[in-house]
């Protein structure tokens, strides 16, 4: 479908990366990962064509289409939220403009028989059109997308300027995927979904007949979505078949070989030189010194990729607090005439790990406010626990640093005692590295910023933490090294978050909030209560119990049959399946000793017995064409799955 040959790009003289050469067929699933700065969204910008590389091409087919959402969304004006996402459909839109002409033009009393027969002709031929594109299911396609998406009816009729610029990326994503293009592009989709925004979207792209790349920084979204990663690093671009977990035991595993061929290597070298040193002046060995040298000069050196430091971070000890951590009782809370809380009650005890969870817009970041005393309350009562010590992280306390400090001069400010030693570790920590730690806040980036902000408030002791999506700016590695210092943590804390992968295993309590100001806890981990929601979900709500007989049959029989269709096509694929892991995993095999065998032929020892060298070069040979069969068989393997997934979706559509 699309084809970079040999992808080139440089900024200031500085190359994000280099000869990338790759085929995005149909239906790919791929993950874009890489450190920050490495080239990602370069890369898809260059793949969406609104950026061409500095050497090479992009090769794409006519029909392909390529959609692209950015992390940066422009702001959309001057319609209201349906007509803006239903310009999606523009060329429905133009064609029933046409109709409503023709319509127009029959109804003129001074139209001729003649005219009147081409008008209906021309009607006739736009009207198949519209039932070709499935016009008639546009409104229902329109408001499937945006309900999804996390909008509310009522907001259909509001105008775009109204809502945030997280909203403002849902709108652009709702028209990207009512679009259908060959391809979607995806830049950090997640930074702005709630949990259930999110995981009706992981549902809608299971089933999407297009290709995906997507660049996320949320681990659970791209295991669930990806069945292939691509690497930036250094320079270049390796791919690896799998998902992201997969993708992280293939590097781990490679790393292994890399670092064990690198020291073979080192070491061959080093008796080469050795060999040479002694002999270079000797006559009798001069041809033998010759030899080695033209061996040193042809050899391939490997390189080890750059390793990244080990960094940890421990919160500084925090005094025991009281038994009863917060109580707020009977809480109001309105803006204006808008109610978000009215009669809420809310507790938080010793030892409470809790996460805020819900769709957006129902009072997560409204709570944490109020809790941290940062919001002051229409009504009802907030009451601090005995030796409480607070900390509070929101992503506007960004806009409360000042502009002519460096990040060091903010840090060093709150540090006490042995926690200064720690300041430049901290920073590394939240990607301020070299000189970035001496740069003043007013030229730092608005991700920046959040970041020292919050590296700011982890260094003040506090036995309560209130931290309203700490993770928005932070890539895997300050994700993670935060949820290991969380889970290390002594005091209680709440989290506002729909990241899964950084929520498992540092919660023991999860709160969901809903439109309403409604409030449901539940004790236990965040895995616990999707496990929850999602048996609620499969019983009948309440607001259905009055729903006809016939209709409850009918909603029965439908779940029944599509039952049996998930499974015959669960037996129709189970062999294939494992034959294509059998076949992924004899790959990897071929792969380490075709590895293995090429650092044995760079060895000028082997030359030395003739039958050794005919032995490798025969084994080396079949590995490699063994190999080719094994990716020829994955292809053939891979695109009846396809095939299979693709009929029973349509069965399951029907």
């Amino acid at each position: 479908m699309i084809t970079l040959r040999n992808i080139g790009i440089q900024f200031g003289g500085t190359t994000l990366f280099e000869n990338v050469t790759l085929n995005i067929g149909t239906r790919e699933r791929i993950g874009l990962v890489g450190s920050n700065g490495a080239g990602k969204t370069t890369l898809l910008r260059i793949i969406s064509g609104e950026m061409e590389p500095h050497t090479g091409s992009v090769e794409k087919a006519k029909a392909a289409s390529v959609g692209f959402l950015p992390q940066e969304v422009v702001r959309m004006k001057g319609k209201t939220l349906y007509d803006e996402v239903a310009t999606a459909f523009g060329d429905i839109l133009e064609t029933e403009e046409k109709l409503e002409s023709i319509r127009t033009d029959l109804s003129n009393p001074h139209c001729t028989d003649e005219e009147r027969t081409e008008l209906i002709e021309q009607m006739g031929t736009l009207q198949q059109h519209l039932e070709m594109s499935d016009a008639f299911r546009m409104k229902s396609s329109i408001e499937k997308v945006l309900m999804g998406l996390g909008f509310r009816e009522k907001q259909f009729s509001w105008m775009t300027e109204h809502f945030s610029g997280g909203w403002q990326m849902r709108i652009e994503l709702a028209k990207l995927l009512l679009r259908q293009p060959s391809l979607i592009l995806l830049d950090e989709p997640t930074n702005h979904l709630d949990l259930n925004s999110l995981r009706w979207l992981e549902e809608y792209l299971l089933s999407y007949e297009g290709s995906l790349i997507i660049v996320s920084h949320d681990r659970t979204f791209l295991d669930t979505m990806c069945r292939h990663i691509w690497e930036i690093s250094l320079g270049k671009l390796t791919t690896y078949t799998g998902n992201f977990s997969s993708y992280i035991t293939q590097k781990e595993e490679r790393k292994e070989l890399q670092e064990s061929a690198y020291k073979n290597q080192q070491r061959q070298l080093k008796q080469s030189e050795r060999f040479i040193e002694r002999f270079r002046y000797k006559n009798t060995k001069a041809r033998q010194v010759q030899s080695r040298i033209k061996q040193l000069e042809k050899i391939e050196r490997i390189e080890l990729e750059d390793e990244e430091d080990e960094i940890t971070f421990h919160f500084p000890p925090p005094p025991r607090s009281g038994a009863v951590v917060m109580n707020l009782r009977n809480v109001v809370k309105h803006y204006g005439k808008t109610e978000v809380f009215n009669g809420v009650d809310f507790s938080v005890e010793r030892g409470d790990r809790i996460a805020f969870v819900g769709v957006n817009g129902a009072g997560k970041s409204t709570m944490s406010k109020l809790a941290a005393g940062v919001e002051p309350l229409t009504g009802g009562t907030r009451e601090v626990g005995h030796n409480i010590m607070l900390s509070y992280f929101a992503q506007n306390q960004a806009e409360e640093l000042s502009p002519s400090t460096t990040p060091v001069e903010i840090m060093d400010s709150v540090a006490e005692g042995e926690m200064r030693k720690y300041i430049r570790t901290l920073l590394g920590c939240f990607l301020f590295q070299g000189d970035d730690v001496f740069k003043p806040v007013r030229i730092l980036s608005g991700g920046e910023k959040s970041r020292l902000a919050l590296a700011k408030m982890l260094l003040t002791p506090a036995n309560f933490l209130i931290l309203d999506e700490p993770t928005n700016h932070l890539d895997m590695r300050s994700k993670e090294i935060l949820r290991q210092a969380l889970m290390e943590f002594d005091g209680s804390y709440i989290i506002v978050s729909h990241d899964r992968a950084f929520l498992e295993g540092i919660v023991n309590k999860v709160v969901e909030f809903r439109h309403g100001g409604i409030l449901k806890e539940y004790p236990g981990t965040l895995e616990e209560y999707l496990a929850a929601i999602d048996g609620q979900q499969e019983q009948t709500i309440p607001e259905q119990k009055y729903v006809k007989s016939d209709k409850r049959r009918d909603d029965k029989e439908r779940k029944r049959r599509e039952a049996e269709i998930r499974q015959q096509r669960y037996s129709e694929t189970r062999k294939l399946s494992e034959n294509l892991e059998s076949i992924e995993k004899k790959i990897q095999e071929h792969e380490s000793r075709i590895s293995k065998l090429e650092q044995k032929l760079m060895d000028g020892n082997v030359y030395n017995d003739p039958d050794e060298i005919r032995t490798t070069h025969h084994e080396y040979s079949e590995m490699k064409a063994n190999l080719e069969k094994l990716f020829g068989e994955w292809e053939a393997i891979s695109q009846q799955l396809d095939v299979i997934h693709k009929k029973y979706d349509a069965m399951l559509h029907e």
